[in-house]
């Protein structure tokens, strides 16, 4: 015990040594040249294989998937009410101008680092670090996490509306309610969701083809909503919204707040580079996708939020 107490003793321990230890185990980085090994291989470092199977029309089909959803049905309306007006046009071209800087440096990482998975996770890894990789990582788990809620949520709230509420009534009857969600407001547990959930993750599952096959589909559906959302508003343009005065009823302050939630709208474009690894030719898909992806997203935000003012 004696012994022991001795070795803990911290005049004896070499501090020098042991810092130089540590923050070379925290700062140090992963070759490139060991991840391109593999990569070529076919092999990752878990004995894993990928398949390099999605095109760069695939990788674009999986931007707008990911970024073309509540943005267009929920957000939108949302921040023309309360935040911008039919500024909201404005908000949504800052928030792709810089979500598309954003991607822009995605895209210089995936050519630099090709052939790899991880997105943000593995360029900080290679560049920065192992510690910022553990938080970007982290950060990343969350981020999908938030995202995969937020949309089988919206998702139930629509089935639920579009069934006059049956289906919250129904919860609310035979399940109870949760209190203390942040609006003093009472709510159910939404079962609908996490069927929702499971079943996207099943799919995901089965193969990055077969999802990919479901995302085409789902984006069909969505040009049709689209073009259908466009045709529709043509016939309720109110040119008098586009006088001064009413084009920014809430200034300037309200388009950069709107723009700050518009924001979340094109949030899921990075898929395209952790898919880095399944993509055919990743040097010249990779930043082709994020830029389409991202240039198709704006056209649709824009073009829903001026055929609805």
């Amino acid at each position: 015990m004696s012994g022991l107490v001795g070795k803990l003793d911290p005049r004896r321990i070499q501090w020098g040594s042991a810092w130089n230890t540590f923050t070379s185990r925290v700062l140090r980085t992963k070759p490139v040249e060991s991840m391109l090994d593999s990569a070529v291989s076919g092999t990752s470092s878990h004995g894993t294989k990928l398949a390099r199977v999605l095109s760069t029309v695939d990788l674009v089909s999986l931007g707008v998937g990911s970024c073309v959803g509540t943005g267009m049905y929920v957000v939108s309306g949302l921040v023309a009410k309360e935040m911008a007006g039919p500024g909201v046009i404005v908000s949504f071209i800052i928030a792709a101008v810089a979500s598309i800087l954003s991607g822009v440096c995605y895209a210089e990482f995936g050519v630099r680092v090709p052939k790899t998975t991880g997105s943000a996770y593995t360029y900080s890894y290679v560049t920065v670090g192992e510690c910022v990789a553990f938080f970007i990582g982290w950060n990343l788990i969350l981020e999908y996490l938030i995202g995969t809620a937020a949309g089988a949520s919206a998702l139930s709230s629509m089935a639920d509306s579009l069934a006059n509420h049956s289906i919250s009534n129904f919860m609310t009857s035979h399940i109870g309610t949760l209190n203390g969600l942040g609006k003093g407001e009472q709510s159910y547990p939404d079962l609908l969701a996490l069927l929702i959930a499971l079943l996207v993750t099943a799919i995901v599952a089965l193969g990055v083809k077969n999802s990919v096959g479901f995302n085409n589909v789902l984006n069909i559906i969505n040009l049709i909503v689209w073009v259908f959302m466009m045709i529709a508003g043509l016939f309720f343009v109110n040119g008098e919204n586009w006088d001064e005065g009413r084009f920014l009823p809430f200034g300037w302050s309200g388009v950069m707040q709107g723009a700050a939630t518009c924001f979340y709208a094109f949030i899921g474009f990075d898929i395209i580079a952790t898919t880095g690894e399944e993509a055919k030719s990743p040097n010249t898909s990779i930043p082709y996708a994020i830029t389409a992806s991202l240039i198709t997203c704006l056209t649709a935000y824009v073009s829903v939020s001026y055929f609805n003012l």
